[in-house]
């Protein structure tokens, strides 16, 4: 692999700022489980040599497989100044809404993150005038090191927690889609009914019966808009 790390450092030394922070989320697309939102505070007066070594090969926790991201989390608790996490379980996302709860959640983490962070790096969106002073960076778990690294924290702390819920309900398969809907684990949902940690304010398919599901398909087919969203979102 190249070393991706590279060029998301370079992006956030541009800036001319010593401490830079980044947040970004996991799970934002899953049907069960919580929402996982962390932010990472990068020192980089610190940050040089060979302290910074573990950051090499940093890249979108997307982009990488499961053993890079638990090498890149291990990295990123090494080399970050401050790490928080807020996590946002399903009964919560489902009151407020999935987009209302990343917001409130990516406030709280730059608002203890601020000061000392000198700037403040959002993937994707603005979060509104109540939050700190902060940029939002398109594809910012690409481009920067500080949200890429908020990224790994993120989906590696969810991905851990689904795992651990697997034993608790042992049924679905959370070990393996981690929440995330498959085919395996809709006829699951279809068969059994959904448990605690599903999203219900979710529209999805596997939720409803056989003939919902099959008058949605038809619908589909005749080119009309029946695509079940996430509410919230």
């Amino acid at each position: 692999m190249r070393r991706t790390g590279q060029k998301l450092l370079k992006f956030d030394r541009n800036l001319g700022a010593r401490l830079v922070a980044g947040t970004d989320e996991a799970g934002r697309g899953s049907l069960a489980g919580p929402l996982v939102v962390a932010g990472v505070l990068l020192d980089y007066d610190c940050l040089r040599d060979h302290k910074v070594r573990p950051l090499g090969l940093l890249n979108d926790s997307k982009q990488c497989t499961a053993e890079q991201r638990e090498e890149l989390f291990r990295g990123v608790l090494g080399c970050a100044e401050r790490i928080e996490v807020r996590m946002i379980p399903q009964g919560e996302i489902d009151r407020n809404g999935l987009h209302r709860s990343n917001l409130a959640a990516m406030r709280s983490i730059l608002r203890s993150l601020s000061p000392p962070a000198e700037v403040c790096l959002v993937d994707g969106f603005k979060l509104g005038p109540t939050a700190p002073p902060h940029r939002a960076v398109v594809d910012g778990d690409e481009k920067s090191a500080a949200i890429a690294a908020a990224s790994i924290v993120a989906k590696v702390t969810r991905d851990r927690l689904m795992r651990r819920m697997d034993a608790l309900f042992p049924h679905y398969g959370f070990s393996s889609h981690v929440g995330y809907i498959t085919p395996g684990h809709s006829a699951i949902v279809r068969e059994r009914g959904p448990s605690r940690l599903h999203r219900r304010s979710f529209q999805a398919l596997c939720y409803l019966s056989e003939e919902e599901a099959d008058a949605i398909r038809a619908a589909r087919l005749r080119g009309e808009s029946a695509e079940p969203v996430p509410v919230g979102s």
